[in-house]
């Protein structure tokens, strides 16, 4: 959205460094010449009568794409070409290549700290050492990423779902080094409007993937510690405190809350019913 400044470098760009089926720009219901200034590039210009967000552009790209595998770019001007094209030579041996940036192309020291948090906690959940779980910049196998559709929000958490989507059915996956360039103009996301989000998103990327690897060892830890603080008490008081007691049903609560929730995730990743 509102991406003037930039698309057009970005779209010649692209077609100087390789033979694309097609390059297809999905203007989120822009007020300036983002369209115009695509179109004029040789661009396929897909246009929202209003904005609807990032995740909804990318849906919309999905669905209208005709190629075997779709690259994802930012119309910002932040990836450089010969990035776009590493990534692209990886297709076909993996079903999603993500370009992992450095941590030190990324834009504040807030932004840094968050991502380097999700992608511990992505890392833990997965078992899989993720670099860079937030990354827009990707290209993938259109039919894998369709086949989790339903499950892509509007907003900006759409990478991270991808990416913990295409782990958790097994799809092979890899991360190829980038270096985000100085952005255009000026970034949509803003910390204290975002802040609720990135939290959101923390928590959507526990449900989404592996509930029971949280919700466990709270549990395990609750448990533990209202057994131990229940025995110190009889054996030195001579009685069973309450808060031994609240501990211990905790445990048991958080632990049953883990199950539904793992039932949910499993449900979730099932897909809508085929015809």
């Amino acid at each position: 959205m509102d991406e003037a400044d930039a698309i057009g470098a970005v779209v010649s760009s692209l077609r100087a460094c390789g033979r694309w089926r097609e390059i297809m720009v999905v203007d989120d219901g822009s007020s300036d010449e983002t369209a115009a200034k695509a179109a004029a590039a040789g661009a396929l210009v897909v246009r929202h009568p209003y904005t609807k967000g990032n995740g909804a552009a990318v849906k919309t790209g999905m669905r209208r794409a005709t190629g075997e595998f779709v690259l994802i770019v930012d119309a910002d001007g932040q990836h450089a070409p010969e990035d776009a094209r590493r990534i692209v030579a990886r297709l076909g041996e993996y079903d999603l290549v993500i370009g992992a940036r450095d941590p030190a192309s990324q834009a504040t020291n807030g932004r840094r700290a968050g991502n380097a948090m999700l992608n511990r906690l992505a890392s833990y959940l997965t078992g899989i050492a993720i670099p860079d779980l937030t990354s827009g910049f990707r290209g993938a196998r259109r039919d894998c990423l369709r086949e989790f559709i339903h499950l892509l929000p509007n907003g900006f958490s759409t990478p991270t779902t991808t990416t913990l989507a295409f782990l958790r059915a097994g799809y092979s996956v890899a991360f190829e080094p980038v270096c985000a360039r100085q952005r255009a103009g000026r970034s949509k996301i803003r910390f204290t409007r975002d802040g609720t989000r990135f939290l959101a998103i923390l928590f959507k990327v526990v449900t989404l993937f592996s509930p029971l690897r949280i919700f466990g060892p709270i549990s395990l830890c609750s448990l533990l510690a209202g057994i131990a603080y229940g025995i110190w008490n009889v054996v030195f008081v001579g009685r069973i405190p309450n808060g031994a007691v609240v501990l211990i049903l905790f445990a048991a609560v958080v632990f049953l809350v883990g199950l539904v929730s793992e039932q949910v995730s499993a449900l979730r990743f099932a897909g809508p019913p085929r015809q």
